[in-house]
């Protein structure tokens, strides 16, 4: 009961998954009778629990909250909600299931080893942080748009064996973006209602929170000195000072505090980051002054809250509802990574048709797009 609870479902809306009543349900979570194993399996994935919590005597102790993801820095920070809640527990189920098969599989995880301390410089942690995803400044020149470098960022971090999810059902006034940090296979989550560069520095933001294995964390100045520390070592990494300052347009208008629009606008594209990133950045090497910053950052919030107001009034408006296909939706939350290792799971008969699709979250039908998305070798599924 208590893990049905956990995961905000009622006995009803549990009992239609596995096509019980809600009496039967309730006699089971009594201990009055028993659920086969496949029901057991639909349930884990509905509650995001690993199905060995079902056979624990007792309820385990409530794990303890995230006080490390990343909120936009305007708002108040306020109890987690559900929906927050069943994310965190969402991607650590999703961790769960994704080592357990790999370990099925005969395939080991390279631990995740890097480092560093607030002591560090945050120059230096840049440099080992880009080092370890090989992004090179040529590659990231000649991204084709800003999901295109958002992609090939997200592929980067994977490749250095960190799983990365993304949520649709959290407010992006609560989480940008959280990580779990592990010794094998940490996770970040991603907000998708964040815009792709946002996402981007989301990204390089977590990844300096495992490098600094910041779990537990205790105080507001503690808090407050690791996110500016994870936010500089982020800036740097995507945009490092001296490839900056290297430009011509900066060169050309060296140290005048005020920076034209359109300037701005052509360094965030080229280096496809946010406008208030580059900002950022000619603060810190003392190219414009902290009065423009607020300004512009007021400025830039305000526009896009402007842009998410227009897109939300123009779906209302419109007579057709738009609608984004189950199997878009699954790799973008699951990413290639988890997909990857599923499907394989299940071309090598590890584990069931049912259960690829529980684990991904989409009916069967949708399978075979997924696999085509993901470029892995047709599989047939869906005729399966």
């Amino acid at each position: 009961m208590w893990t049905r609870e956990e995961a905000g479902l009622s006995v009803e809306e549990a009992a239609k998954k596995i096509a019980k009543t809600p009496e039967q349900l309730r006699a089971a979570e009594q201990g009055e009778s028993q659920l086969t194993v496949r029901q057991l399996r639909v349930l884990s994935n509905a509650y995001k629990r690993p199905l060995a919590f079902f056979y624990l005597p007792q309820p385990p102790a409530k794990t303890v909250g995230l006080r490390d993801f990343r909120r936009p820095p305007q708002e108040i920070s306020e109890p987690d909600s559900p929906r927050l809640l069943h994310e965190v527990r969402r991607a650590r189920y999703r961790r769960t299931v994704a080592l357990q098969l790999l370990e099925e599989l005969g395939e080991s995880v390279e631990p995740f080893t890097a480092t560093a301390t607030l002591q560090d410089q945050t120059a230096d942690v840049a440099v080992r942080l880009r080092e370890l995803l090989g992004v090179t400044r040529t590659e990231q020149k000649h991204f084709s748009d800003e999901y295109a470098a958002f992609n090939a960022w997200r592929e980067a971090i994977e490749r250095a064996n960190v799983a990365i999810f993304q949520t649709t059902s959290v407010s992006n006034r609560e989480m940008l973006g959280f990580s779990l940090s592990e010794p094998l296979l940490p996770v970040i989550v991603l907000n998708v209602k964040d815009a792709p560069v946002r996402r981007i520095f989301t990204m390089l933001h977590e990844m300096v929170h495992l490098m600094l294995r910041t779990g537990g964390i205790c105080t507001l100045r503690e808090v407050q000195s690791i996110e500016v520390f994870c936010n500089e070592v982020a800036g740097e990494a995507l945009v490092p000072q001296a490839w900056l300052l290297a430009e011509p347009v900066v060169r050309n208008h060296g140290r005048q505090p005020e920076w034209p629009d359109g300037l701005i606008q052509a360094l965030a594209r080229r280096y496809r980051v946010s406008r208030e990133t580059i900002l950022r950045r000619l603060l810190v090497a003392g190219y414009t002054t902290q009065p423009f910053y607020d300004s512009k950052r007021e400025q830039y919030k305000l526009e896009y809250e402007a842009r998410v107001e227009a897109a939300a009034r123009k779906i209302k408006e419109s007579d057709k509802e738009i609608l984004i296909s189950p199997s878009t939706v699954a790799v973008y939350e699951s990413g290639r990574m988890f997909i990857q290792i599923v499907l394989e799971s299940y071309r090598r008969d590890k584990i069931t048709l049912s259960q690829v699709s529980d684990y991904l979250e989409v009916r069967t039908k949708h399978l075979d797009r997924i696999a085509k998305a993901v470029n892995n070798p047709a599989l047939e599924i869906g005729a399966a």
